[in-house]
């Protein structure tokens, strides 16, 4: 399967959880929820999961070997990078317009 769209959803600017993601694959099959989380050391992705009975929460879906992990990883990163650059300059950019109005 080819990852043929990525999706950010949301990008809170406070807390541990830095975007919802939505992956589609071959033009055919989406996946929502993926969550992208700040760890203790980098980014990692979280699977839509569920919550069971006993309070412990369950992926209902994910990838079934370290290959497909990395190239998901990879794809989602990759986008997650390129549009928090651009929200970051566009809000440098507005920093320096009320700069400059002042």
């Amino acid at each position: 399967m080819n990852i043929t769209d990525v999706r950010l959803r949301k990008l809170p600017t406070e807390g541990k959880l830095k975007a919802i993601v939505s992956v589609t694959f071959d033009n055919e099959f989406v996946l929502h929820d993926i969550k992208i989380i700040e760890g203790n050391e980098s980014l990692f992705l979280a699977m839509p999961s569920r919550r069971l009975s006993n309070g412990e929460y369950r992926d209902i879906a994910h990838p079934i070997n370290a290959e497909a992990r990395k190239e998901l990883e990879d794809v989602v990163f990759k986008e997650y990078y390129a549009v928090k650059e651009k929200l970051d300059s566009e809000e440098v950019e507005k920093q320096e317009e009320k700069i400059e109005e002042e």
